[in-house]
């Protein structure tokens, strides 16, 4: 990855996000060899101002930042980096430097589920019930899609909301696997869906 490192001294911000929730949890910053030993380790690790030295977020909490990705901006000298973090974030014990609360959240956490889903695609296990609805392919994912809308409808029509729920949980879920499968994201369905609200 090619960084403009000397553009503030060797030195560049590293914003930290969650990558379950989109929440941002600190900024930190990089010199190349903190980088290149984030890339290597798969956990971040920024360049201390203040000792003058290496840091792994983690290392003396065990909280450690497990990346996901890492992202560099348009001018090459500022990362956004993708993690898993494993405990809070902040010394303070809070989950984030700016006193947040980080819950996966309602709708954003469907990106998660995207990616993972996104994931047993590219990367396929045969132990993956996900890798085996592609290995099927359209025709059947589409059919799982109709069976689990019937279901859905045949549990509406009862008074179990705990079966309606799982219902559509299966529902959704076999519905983002038919979009993954066609290309499509979920975000241009939202759009879609902007698109006419606001007509």
């Amino acid at each position: 990855m090619q960084l403009d490192f000397e553009k503030q001294g060797g030195l560049i911000p590293a914003v930290i996000q969650d990558a379950k929730s989109d929440k941002v949890l600190m900024l930190g910053y990089m010199n190349q060899e903190a980088l290149e030993k984030t890339e290597k380790e798969g956990v971040v690790t920024f360049f201390s101002r203040s000792k003058q030295r290496l840091w792994t977020k983690g290392e003396t909490s065990d909280n450690f930042l497990h990346v996901v990705e890492i992202l560099k901006d348009c001018d090459e000298d500022t990362l956004l980096i993708k993690v898993n973090p494993a405990g809070p974030t902040c010394h303070t014990g809070a989950d984030t430097c700016w006193n947040e609360k980080n819950a996966p959240g309602q709708a954003g956490w469907l990106n998660y589920l995207k990616a993972v889903i996104r994931e047993r695609k590219n990367n396929p296990s045969e132990k993956s019930y996900t890798a085996s609805l592609f290995e099927k392919g359209t025709n059947k994912i589409a059919q799982k899609v109709g069976e689990e809308a019937v279901e859905l409808v045949i549990e509406a029509m009862d008074n179990n909301n705990d079966l309606f729920k799982g219902e559509a949980a299966d529902l959704l879920f076999h519905y983002l696997v038919l979009l993954e499968q066609r290309g499509i994201d979920f975000d241009e369905i939202i759009d879609v869906l902007r698109t006419r609200h606001s007509k």
